[in-house]
């Protein structure tokens, strides 16, 4: 079966959708994402993706062409360790509808057959049941717990630590 979404990099045109994407989807992140909310927030965005340890993705809709999600491969290593830290977010309006899951296929592939990745892994807080329901569907295994790993809203919070590597995937 044909995949309902595409991934692509974004270019400097995609700083408006993205930035209706942000701001729509800003109670649904709440409180475990927060994508930029201006324009210049998104336009350095978009210059990031040309960093060479950083990879964006966008999730978009074959038919519309939409963006649907965003996935990020950031900290990307290579040589022995050939890893790279997923992190993902999806648009309320298109949200329950599988799409981030067909689209976080298509990252995986990528990174895995494309960037030569051996290993992803993707940290998630324990409360946010939908993201680790998707990495779960994604055959992630959890490998442990970082307590107070990241600083988000203002708080150092604890994060589920999954994992997948190529072996798993193929």
């Amino acid at each position: 079966m044909r995949s309902r979404v595409s991934i692509r990099k974004p270019t400097e045109d995609d700083w408006q959708a993205l930035l209706v994407l942000h701001q729509a989807s800003q109670e649904f992140h709440f409180p475990w994402a927060f994508p930029a909310l201006t324009e210049e927030g998104c336009k350095a965005y978009i210059r990031r993706c040309q960093n060479d340890d950083f990879e964006g993705l966008l999730i978009c809709h074959r038919e519309s062409d939409r963006i649907v999600g965003v996935a990020n491969l950031s900290q990307i290593f290579y040589k022995a360790f050939q890893n790279a830290y997923l992190g993902y977010y999806g648009s309320a309006e298109f949200a329950g509808q599988g799409l981030m899951t067909e689209g976080l296929r298509l990252v995986i592939d990528y990174a895995f057959f494309n960037l030569g990745l051996h290993r992803l892994e993707a940290n998630v807080q324990p409360e946010n049941q939908r993201s680790i329901a998707l990495i779960q569907r994604l055959g992630f295994t959890e490998e442990g717990f970082s307590r107070r790993y990241l600083y988000i809203n203002g708080a150092w919070r604890d994060h589920e630590r999954w994992a997948l590597t190529v072996e798993d995937w193929v």
